[in-house]
């Protein structure tokens, strides 16, 4: 009896946080994970975190380069031959705490093309490996937010391009139909990792006010995702929100 084939991941933003948990999670269930970022180092620190048994790949690639991304898809294609997941998950919150009027155009920009034009193009290049694969299909999940539903203070384009994610998802699962893709999309709230640190000493609040919020372990995200991969394609969670029990999300505002 021939052994059930290893399932290929690619996660972005694998170098700290929820990426990196996500892709311990998959390669402690046996998957093969390409973890990708910016930077070499953090994920070499991701590899080594899933332990010598594990098959994970590093692979440097700025999302937002058209021709990083291209050859971060090839470089997996090439060693595995195929690809059942991509976990959309880089993304950057840009300049914290500046008011809406006084965001620089750059910084606009650098938001926009990380978490929406990055995920667009990663979402397109995966798109094309399981379409053209046999057997055809695989599954991409978006990393929305709490921020795809409601909004922080200061936060218009991290807010906007959250917003637009869910976009990107729901057309992803119309497209993909026809080939046996789907997509869906979980949406965070206050995962303990290096964006949240602020939450733990006080944030903002809609009132004007500074609050302290609760966090939970990403690694409970990490078992979330888990999950939506690990449904056979006939399945789909289309979207997810895992979030800090006592976050004020419900009844903000």
């Amino acid at each position: 009896m021939n052994a059930p084939r290893k399932k290929i991941a690619v996660v972005t933003g694998a170098g700290s946080g929820i990426g990196r948990s996500v892709a311990l999670a998959l390669a402690g269930a046996g998957w093969s994970v390409a973890v990708a970022g910016r930077r070499t180092e953090p994920l070499q620190e991701t590899a080594r975190a899933a332990g010598e048994d594990a098959d994970v790949l590093p692979v440097r690639a700025d999302v937002s380069d058209p021709q990083e991304v291209a050859a971060l898809f090839e470089t997996v294609r090439a060693r595995h031959g195929r690809l059942d997941l991509l976990f959309n998950n880089a993304g950057t919150f840009g300049p914290a705490g500046v008011a809406l009027e006084d965001i620089s155009y750059e910084a606009w920009r650098q938001v926009v093309d990380v978490n929406l034009t990055g995920s667009f193009l990663c979402a397109q290049a995966a798109f094309r490996v399981m379409k053209e694969q046999d057997p055809q299909g695989g599954r991409i999940i978006n990393n929305g937010s709490i921020s795809a539903h409601v909004p922080r203070p200061n936060s218009v384009a991290y807010t906007a391009t959250k917003h637009a994610m869910t976009g990107l998802t729901k057309s992803l699962s119309l497209d993909g139909r026809p080939y046996r893709i789907a997509c869906g999309q979980i949406d965070i709230g206050n995962a303990a990792t290096e964006m949240t640190e602020r939450m733990q000493t006080g944030i903002l609040q809609a009132n004007g006010q500074l609050a302290v919020e609760p966090v939970m372990d990403a690694a409970d995200v990490a078992r979330t995702v888990l999950h939506m991969a690990e449904l056979p394609l006939e399945a789909n969670v289309q979207f997810a929100t895992v979030m800090a029990t006592a976050m004020p999300y419900i009844g903000r505002g």
